[in-house]
């Protein structure tokens, strides 16, 4: 079984959307990091600094051809394309290890019901 990494950096008010959005599609845990950006606009200035708003990086580890439907409906369901409150993208996973052992079962249930 091959993974991927889904990474999502979206705006913090996204966050526990897309965490339900991902697991409806299949995807199992999450680490959740807070962040900070500056995009290639500048956006509110207050004293002097811009602020940017804060951010939520969303990392999840799962089967590679899961990954990629993952990532399809977290774009349209947030709807990314047309606002732009975050980026996702994935990252292909040569070695892992301590992945939970349920995990990978439930993988590969849904790949069962894919086919």
């Amino acid at each position: 079984m091959k993974f991927a990494v889904v990474v999502a950096i979206l705006a913090e008010d996204l966050e526990e959307q897309a965490i339900d959005v991902a697991r409806k599609a299949g995807a199992g845990g999450v680490t959740l990091l807070d962040a900070r950006g500056i995009g290639a606009k500048e956006k509110k200035i207050f004293f002097g600094l811009t602020f940017e708003g804060s951010q939520s990086v969303l990392v999840f580890i799962m089967e590679k051809n899961l990954a990629l439907t993952v990532m399809k409906v977290l774009t349209h369901e947030l709807d990314l394309n047309t606002q732009s409150k975050g980026v996702i993208f994935t990252i292909p996973l040569e070695h892992i290890a301590g992945i939970d052992t349920g995990q990978i079962s439930q993988f590969q249930e849904h790949l069962k019901d894919e086919l």
